[in-house]
């Protein structure tokens, strides 16, 4: 098998898992009409995370195969936080992120040492993202209605990517990025499952 045809499946597996990658979680929200176990902070700077990789990417452009996923699983998070939002009855409060989100958005390309600064950051700000999970996790020592479905196929999608950079642009600040997230979504998942099998023991 050529490194051509595994980058190109790498690429499409990636694109396909992102399509359904929050769909796991939308319906474990919808099905329990609750929140509870899910951070919305978590949610918040993942949403900032991807914002910041989408804006890199497309600035110095890349492959778009490189960041296709990014637009959807925005979408995604955005259905998410809305849900978040309504269950805890806070649903008019995601107005002001919204307008902070679509008034920042612009700015991060407006110049090169913006979007650089913005990207060497946001390794930060997306492991800041999963343990503010962790931290809702430990709080109240339940799975709550997290799902593993949906973290364990972000296990895969940062794998791929972390082959998909090294194959194409070599970028260290995005494959640091992917190798971080990789430890830290593996930890998430393993939480959950733990937190998940302990509940059951219980009843």
């Amino acid at each position: 098998m050529s490194a051509d045809l595994v980058l190109h499946f790498a690429n499409f597996s990636t694109l396909f898992v992102c399509l359904v990658l929050k769909f796991p979680q939308v319906f474990a929200l919808v099905s329990a009409k609750s929140s509870r176990g899910i951070s919305l902070k978590s949610l918040l700077l993942e949403l900032t995370g991807y914002i910041v990789v989408l804006s890199y990417q497309s600035y110095y452009e890349y492959p778009l195969s490189a960041y296709l996923e990014y637009p959807i699983l925005i979408a995604q998070d955005v259905i998410l936080l809305v849900l978040v939002f309504y269950y805890n009855g806070n649903l008019s409060h995601c107005l002001l992120p919204a307008v902070l989100f679509v008034a920042v958005w612009p700015l991060i390309t407006f110049q090169k040492w913006i979007i650089d600064l913005a990207m060497s950051l946001c390794t930060f700000i997306s492991a800041a993202s999963k343990f503010a999970q962790l931290q809702c996790l430990w709080e109240i020592r339940d799975a709550g209605q997290v799902s593993a479905l949906t973290w364990g196929m972000a296990i895969y999608t940062s794998l791929a990517r972390i082959f998909t950079t090294l194959m194409t642009t070599g970028d260290f600040q995005v494959l640091a990025r992917f190798l971080i997230m990789l430890l830290l979504n593996g930890w998430v998942t393993a939480t959950i499952v733990y937190y998940r099998r302990a509940g059951i023991k219980q009843e």
